[in-house]
């Protein structure tokens, strides 16, 4: 997951770059057809089969991550990113509640306090804020947090029935792709050139790589400890944008990043053997 997370930041910096090019529709698009394109070389490679008996499970896979991303991707555009970004990363609270409600799992307080101080360090880190008038983009933020964590729940079921995370990262870029590509028909497409071409591969191969990672994580992994890990990626996004635009960081948020840190390490510590 800490692997995920890395990648993760280093798509954000290629999506930052890229917003000057694409619509947020393009950009998600874009990150979905390359990564089919991975994972069809890869499927090639391996010489595997695409066949499965838990359809279902990658079609809910599928359409609610691409859900959550067309939302998060959306609220980046109508909200201050911090607040977008951390609306987003609601996901691990809602994954924590959904194991207990969906499947049954039992409450394991301590590494939920764990999950909750990550999410607390996050809302230091970034100090997001919403105006009167963004109560119902706020909203959407939300959902797409509940969605992604649906879909991270979607992920660590396939995992647990056998399914290959090679075979689960090419159906959610298979079905993302459907779905970003149908809504990108309807807006206006901007032209792709050498330089911003760049971009987008590497958009589509850090976000691929990322989603194996992160989908090995939920499969073979403790699920909660590895939604503790997930806040990871903030803290390397926020230290890309120290690197690479020089900006500055107030103590309330490093003090939020040494939260963030403590409390994937305390995850780690606190999960059950």
């Amino acid at each position: 997951m800490l692997v995920a997370g890395f990648l993760f930041g280093c798509m954000g910096v290629f999506v930052k770059l890229g917003a000057a090019y694409f619509s947020n529709t393009e950009l998600v698009f874009y990150r979905s057809f390359i990564g089919l394109l991975i994972m069809y070389g890869i499927v090639l490679q391996r010489r595997g089969s695409i066949a499965t008996a838990h359809w279902k499970g990658h079609l809910w896979r599928g359409i609610s991550g691409s859900l959550a991303l067309l939302l998060f991707f959306y609220c980046i555009t109508v909200l201050p990113l911090a607040t977008a970004v951390t609306l987003n990363y609601t996901s691990p609270l809602f994954l924590a509640i959904l194991m207990v409600l969906v499947i049954g799992e039992r409450f394991h307080a301590p590494l939920t306090i764990a999950i909750v101080l990550g999410f607390a360090g996050i809302v230091l880190l970034l100090h997001p804020t919403l105006a009167r008038n963004q109560i119902i983009p706020g909203l959407l933020g939300v959902i797409s947090g509940f969605f992604a964590g649906i879909a991270m729940l979607n992920v660590r079921e396939l995992g647990r029935s056998g399914e290959p995370e090679w075979r689960t990262v090419f159906y959610f870029s298979l079905i993302s792709t459907i779905i970003s590509a149908a809504i990108m028909l309807l807006d206006h497409i901007h032209k792709i050139t050498p330089h911003n071409f760049l971009i987008l591969l590497g958009i589509g191969s850090t976000a691929t790589l990322a989603q194996l990672a992160l989908t090995r994580a939920y499969s073979t992994g403790k699920t909660l400890v590895a939604s503790s890990l997930s806040y990871s990626a903030v803290v390397f996004a926020t230290l890309f944008g120290i690197v690479l635009w020089g900006e500055t960081l107030s103590t309330g948020s490093w003090l939020g990043m040494a939260l963030v840190i403590s409390s994937g390490v305390a995850s780690i510590k606190l999960a059950p053997r």
